[in-house]
């Protein structure tokens, strides 16, 4: 039982205005996991009042890197030694398997927060420029006050990958954590107090769709960094379009896992479906949910696929050999089953799963799911289902085909090319628009820029481009001084 009753507003912990609470349950076991502040509107205002203060009067905003990236990694240092303690909240919270959640050694979002320490230091916050009215200085300052809104199927990692680089660029931020998932962000604020971050410079108030509205509306945020889906992005995209407010944007996907004649099926079969449908219980944006085969390889891949799956251990997500967990809510396990139902209407084959695990009838469980012999036309294949399934496409033409099939997609997010022949493969990624794309394997690097094409999004996050993303450029020009 985890009791966070207050939020993180101006290095202070202050109870909800309205005396809201958010109370979790295990999506495992249904139990209860602990309770949270729940915002409403006066304390987002309370939060982007103290962020509003803290970088217009400072010190953040002009304190010199060197200083940011030693808090940044005191912060690091704290997340780190509570590691397990956080692995374990997130396994309650959201059911991902403890397996998953340790993978990497358990560190959490405390690499991120030293990356984006040590790229601050020799960041080119100030440059010189030779233009044509003489010497300039380029310089690159803070975007000002960030709202940070976050999901929960990656919830603190994800909130790291907005608070490290904004804090590295001299931000402040107002962070919104989801109300399914909201617990983990209090630990990045139990840091930040820890290592002396200056008050107001993180401010974290859980909440729902309503706070989340008004936090991007807030005439007192400058930039909106927001992960979830790509129905709620459109709206904020449209907010910030009419208040010409920046904002960035990492949105849902249906992602490809291309197979091409040459390609050996272990390679796919053993990529496609731990970074496919059994990725964090199947609920990654980024997930390799469509397989798409020679159709005379199709049964091959099939049965490879099926083999694959049932070797997979669905169950308690703290038992350690387990490999999937629940879904996050009930809603989510009923958008999932409908899902299974308009598949088997539109004609796919079900090879595998299709139904809920026997034994586990408390917590939102879904078997693992294999459809086959499915076209990139059926709902299964079009849109984001967030659920452990997987969708098998043949095609009858070449590598021509396959990329125009991956192509043929609202989203461009992820994916993967597997071929025995590296430059056959690399030729075919190239055409292929997506945002990341792997060549016999498929990963998320967080040194290496990660975000989507069409409607899987807007900007990049993760590698300098992260930093980048929460920078406004100013050109100075001293015609009187030009030594200057």
């Amino acid at each position: 039982m985890r009791e966070r009753r207050d939020h993180f507003i101006g290095g202070d912990w202050v109870a909800a205005a309205a005396g809201g609470e958010i109370v979790v349950h295990s999506p495992a076991t249904l139990e209860l996991v602990g309770r949270s502040a729940d915002a409403g509107p006066a304390d987002i205002d309370a939060a982007v009042a103290a962020a509003r203060q803290a970088f217009d009067a400072g010190p953040w905003p002009w304190t010199p890197a060197r200083e940011r990236a030693a808090v940044m990694r005191r912060m690091a240092a704290y997340m780190r030694e509570r590691g397990d303690e956080i692995a374990e909240l997130l396994c309650d919270e959201m059911g991902s398997p403890i397996s998953f959640l340790k993978r990497g050694g358990g560190d959490g979002p405390s690499p991120l927060f030293e990356y984006y320490a040590d790229l601050a230091e020799t960041w080119p916050f100030e440059a010189p420029r030779q233009g044509a009215l003489g010497p300039a200085v380029v310089r690159q300052e803070p975007v000002g006050v960030v709202a940070a809104i976050t999901p929960w199927n990656g919830p603190l990692f994800i909130l790291a990958l907005k608070v490290a680089p904004a804090l590295a660029a001299g931000c402040t931020i107002v962070a919104k954590p989801a109300p399914e998932a909201p617990l983990d962000a209090f630990y990045m604020a139990d840091a930040a107090a820890a290592a002396g971050l200056p008050p107001g410079v993180l401010n974290i108030v859980p909440g729902g769709r309503e706070a989340g509205e008004h936090l991007v509306r807030h005439p007192g945020i400058d930039k909106v960094s927001f992960t979830g889906s790509t129905a709620a992005g459109r709206k904020i995209a449209a907010i910030c379009g009419e208040e010409l407010k920046r904002c960035s944007l990492e949105l849902g996907g249906k992602s490809a896992a291309v197979m091409l004649q040459d390609a050996a099926v272990e390679s796919l079969v053993q990529c496609a479906i731990p970074l496919g449908l059994a990725f964090n219980n199947g609920q990654a944006c980024a997930a390799l949910t469509r397989v798409l085969v020679p159709r005379n390889r199709h049964d091959e891949v099939v049965d490879a696929m099926v083999s694959f799956v049932k070797g997979l251990k669905v169950g308690d997500p703290r038992d350690p050999e387990t490999t999937m967990g629940p879904l996050i809510a009930e809603r989510q396990r009923e958008r999932v089953e409908r899902y299974l139902g308009l598949g088997r209407e539109e004609g796919a084959t079900l090879a595998i799963g299709g139904g809920r695990p026997k034994g586990l009838d408390k917590g939102w469980y879904v078997e693992p799911t294999v459809f086959a012999e499915a076209s990139n036309d059926m709902t299964i294949a079009r849109e984001e289902i967030f659920g452990p399934v997987g969708v098998v496409i043949p095609y009858d033409g070449g590598d021509d085909e396959a990329v125009a099939l991956a192509n043929a997609s609202t989203y461009g997010l992820g994916g993967a090319v597997f071929s025995a022949d590296p430059d056959r493969a690399y030729r075919a990624a190239s055409r292929i628009r997506t945002g990341t794309i792997g060549l016999n394997m498929f990963g998320v690097d967080p040194y290496c820029p990660f975000g989507g094409f069409k409607s899987s999004g807007i900007g990049r996050e993760m590698g300098p481009e992260g930093l980048a993303s929460f920078i406004e450029y100013k050109s100075v020009f001293n015609r009187a001084r030009p030594e200057a």
